[in-house]
C-alpha cells in the first residue's frame, strides 16, 4: 500500500479535567509521554503524540481539562485546548462512564458543535460501572450529544482501544504522514522527564500544593554511561517549599526515587538525577516565568499554513 493511499491526520482529545485523557493516549500509543493523576488539571501544554500503523498515521494532540482559568497559566491552558480544536481533523471528546452531563461538558459541547469536524465520543472508564448498564449510558449520551460515533472504552485496561483508532482513521484523509515512523512524540527529552518529576510530585503531595509546582531542567548531561540530571521544583510559597523538600528531606527523596524509574525507562539508561526546590512568588500570574517553564503560546500553531 503506498502513502497516497494511506491516511494521516490530527485526533484533538478534548473533556474536563481527570476524565483519563492522557491515560489513553498513552495507551493508543503504547508508550508513556503524558503525566497522569488523579487530581484534575495535570495536563497543562498541548502534548503531541504519534501513531503510525498499516493504515497511516494519527497525530494526537492530548489537551489540558476545560476549566474556568483563575491566572494566566490557567489562560494559556484554555488557548492551548481551544488551538488544538481548530486544528483537528477528528475531534475526541472523552466523558465518564456513569457521570451525566454537567454544565461544564454542555460548554464543551456547544464549542465542539460549533466546529465542523467528524466528532467521536469516547465514554471512559466503563470498567467502573456494571456491563448490563453501557447500553443505556451510551443512548443517554446519543440523545444528548449527536456525534458520528460512540465508542465505550477503560483506558487503563485497554478495552474496545483497538475499535477506536479503527474509527479515528474512519474520518482521517488520506494523505502522505506528518512525522517519519519513528516519531512518537515532538515533546523534548528534557521536557518529558520535567513532566515525569512533576508527576511524581503531583502524587505525593497534598491538594494544596501541585497547581503550584512547576519544573525546570537545568542540566542533562548525556556523556557518561550514567545521565546526570539536576531539575528544580518551582513553588509559590515559603511553607510550600518546606512541604515538597519534607522532614529530613524524606519528600523530595521520595519525589526524586520514583521519577528517576520513570525517567531511566524513558532512557533506557541509568540516571543520576538531583533535585533541588524553589520560590518564585505567583509565577503562574507571570509571563516570563510561564514562558520560562516552558508555557509558550507561540507552540500551539502545529500546522503548515
Amino acid at each position: 500500500m503506498d502513502n497516497n493511499q494511506k491516511k494521516s491526520g490530527f485526533a484533538t482529545i478534548v473533556g474536563r479535567p481527570n476524565v483519563g485523557k492522557s491515560t489513553l493516549m498513552n495507551c493508543l500509543i503504547g508508550q508513556k509521554i503524558a503525566i497522569t493523576s488523579n487530581k484534575p488539571q495535570t495536563t497543562r501544554n498541548r502534548i503531541m503524540t504519534v501513531y503510525t500503523g498499516d493504515e497511516g498515521q494519527v497525530v494526537f494532540l492530548d489537551t489540558p481539562g476545560i476549566h474556568k482559568a483563575k491566572n494566566k497559566l490557567g489562560n494559556y491552558m484554555m488557548s492551548a485546548a481551544s488551538s488544538s480544536v481548530k486544528d483537528a481533523d477528528v475531534l475526541i471528546w472523552m466523558v465518564e462512564a456513569g457521570k451525566e452531563l454537567s454544565n461544564a461538558d454542555k460548554d464543551i459541547l456547544t464549542m465542539l458543535k460549533a466546529v465542523n469536524t467528524p466528532k467521536l465520543l469516547v465514554i471512559n472508564k466503563i470498567d467502573s460501572v456494571k456491563r448490563e448498564e453501557i447500553p443505556d449510558i451510551i443512548r443517554y449520551y446519543a440523545s444528548e450529544t449527536g456525534f458520528d460515533e460512540i465508542i465505550p472504552v477503560s483506558a487503563t485496561e485497554a478495552t474496545n482501544t483497538d475499535e477506536l483508532l479503527n474509527c479515528i482513521f474512519k474520518y482521517l484523509p488520506y494523505g502522505e504522514p506528518f512525522y517519519d515512523e519513528d516519531t512518537v512524540t515532538d515533546q523534548p527529552v528534557r521536557q518529558i522527564a520535567a513532566e515525569m518529576i512533576r508527576e511524581k510530585a503531583l502524587h505525593a503531595l497534598n491538594e494544596e500544593i501541585p497547581h503550584g509546582i512547576a519544573v525546570m531542567i537545568e542540566r542533562m548531561d548525556f556523556s557518561k554511561k550514567i545521565c546526570d540530571i539536576e531539575a528544580t521544583i518551582v513553588c509559590e510559597k515559603e511553607s510550600h517549599k518546606g512541604i515538597i523538600i519534607g522532614k529530613g528531606g524524606q519528600m523530595l527523596k521520595k519525589i526524586g526515587t520514583n521519577a528517576r524509574f520513570e525517567i531511566e525507562k524513558l532512557l533506557e539508561q541509568k540516571v543520576n538525577l538531583k533535585l533541588f526546590v524553589k520560590v518564585k512568588d505567583r509565577w503562574r500570574d507571570s509571563d516570563f516565568l510561564l514562558k520560562n517553564f516552558g508555557y509558550n503560546k507561540d507552540d500551539f500553531k502545529i500546522k503548515n499554513d
